[in-house]
Order: structure tokens, then C-alpha cells, then sequence
């Protein structure tokens, strides 16, 4: 995808892919265009991009989840409803979606960011599955939103639900007990973004040395992050030395 004529032409494609027919087609096109392609392309005055889409449907999502984990786990706590939630809202879920969708090549991205890979692309593909929640929203209102949502990945929630999330920083914290009999320890190497879209990377530490590291939208979400990655790391080496 080169043009926003050409995304408008594609729009139908893009209906059809996720089953919403909108009414006002902008509003869907809009949710494909990138600040980087904006930037760009500054003598096209009127073009907007998806970051005004990408928060509300952030929010759009938030409330989907928390009602429909509310309705299917009547007996679970608020923290164990929150934990479910932070991961279904996450960066790392919300590209899935995006990737289940096959949505990625209708995404105008300005030349310098075509490039990038592994988690920047990753939150690049989340940012726009947030600004299709949004656009749907706008466009068709939140049951609608919450249908389209159920229907592609309501699977995918309720797996979760029946399987639950392993809670790593808990067992990051039993590991470290165990080995070094202190905590780890957890540093916020960089905190960026607006208000309404920050990103933490977090580092983990036993004993000041690095064992891994994660970002999320909250320091909470990040130290999740690098606890999972921590453990991870720590537990492939002893498979290898096991293997040995």
C-alpha cells in the first residue's frame, strides 16, 4: 500500500476481512495511516493518522475485556481479573490479533519506518488493531465493536479464561528467594510516550546482574515483562545444561 487513494479502494477488502461494513468509510481508512507517513506526505493538509483512533480503541478494548471477564469469571478476584486483562490488552496480544486478521499490508507506513522489525514493528501492528477497535466503534458503536471482537477472537479469551496466565513475577520472586535468598531486583531503563500511551522497559537483576528485560504500557505490565523473560532465559539454560 503506496497512497491513501489506494486505501480507500482497498477499503471493501478490509471489510470484509473483519466483517464490518461502515458507514463512513474515512473513518476506516484512517485507522491504516501512520504519524510517519503524515509526516511525509505534509502537503496533503487535511491527512490525519491513527493515534487519536489507536486511544480510544484502547479504552474501546479495555471495557470489552472487563465486562466480558467479569460476566465468564463471577467467582475470580479484582487482581486476578486485572492480570487477565493486562495480558489481553497487551502489545504482544493485540498484534496477534492484528496478524490473525491479515491486515498488515493495507498499513501506510512513512519509508523510514517500512523497515523496522521485531518489537517496534510488533507495537506498530498493536497501535493499528487499537485504532480498527476505535474506528468501529465511532463508526458502529460499542456493541457492535463488542461483536466483531467476540467474533474473531471471543476463542482466543476464552482459552485463557479456562487456562490461567502463570503468574511470572510471583515465580521470578520464589527463584530468587531460592537461589540468592534476597528479591530480585527491578530498574526502569526508559519511560517515553504521552500520558495516554507510555512505554516502561524494565530490566530485572539477581544479585546486580541483568537476567532479562520487558516493556509494557505500565511499570507493573514491564516488570511482568521481565520476570517472564528472566525466567524464560534462566529456564532454557537449564534445559541445555540438563541435555548436557
Amino acid at each position: 500500500m503506496y497512497s491513501v487513494e489506494e486505501l480507500l479502494e482497498a477499503v471493501p477488502q478490509i471489510e470484509e476481512r473483519i466483517g464490518v461494513v461502515f458507514r463512513e468509510k474515512k473513518i476506516l481508512a484512517l485507522a491504516f495511516i501512520h504519524r510517519s507517513f503524515v509526516n511525509e506526505m505534509r502537503d496533503e493538509e487535511e491527512l490525519g493518522h491513527n493515534e487519536r483512533l489507536e486511544f480510544l480503541g484502547d479504552s474501546v478494548l479495555g471495557l470489552i475485556l472487563s465486562g466480558h471477564l467479569y460476566r465468564a469469571l463471577p467467582e475470580e478476584s479484582e487482581g486476578h481479573l486485572s492480570h487477565l486483562r493486562a495480558h489481553l490488552v497487551g502489545a504482544e496480544s493485540c498484534s496477534q490479533y492484528l496478524h490473525s486478521l491479515k491486515l498488515e499490508e493495507f498499513l501506510l507506513l512513512g519509508k523510514g519506518e517500512m523497515g523496522n522489525v521485531g518489537r517496534g514493528r510488533e507495537r506498530i501492528l498493536a497501535d493499528l488493531f487499537e485504532a480498527i477497535m476505535g474506528a468501529i466503534y465511532l463508526d458502529q458503536g460499542i456493541a457492535s465493536t463488542e461483536t466483531f471482537f467476540l467474533a474473531h477472537f471471543g476463542e482466543v479469551i476464552d482459552q485463557v479464561v479456562k487456562e490461567p496466565l502463570r503468574n511470572w513475577k510471583a515465580d521470578f520472586q520464589d527463584y530468587s528467594q531460592k537461589r540468592t535468598q534476597k528479591p530480585p531486583e527491578y530498574r526502569v531503563l526508559s519511560e517515553e510516550g504521552p500520558a495516554h500511551d507510555r512505554k516502561f522497559v524494565v530490566a530485572a537483576y539477581l544479585e546486580d546482574e541483568e537476567v532479562g528485560r520487558g516493556e509494557g504500557p505500565s511499570k507493573k505490565q514491564a516488570e511482568q515483562n521481565a520476570a517472564e523473560d528472566s525466567l524464560r532465559s534462566i529456564e532454557k539454560e537449564e534445559e541445555v545444561d540438563g541435555e548436557g
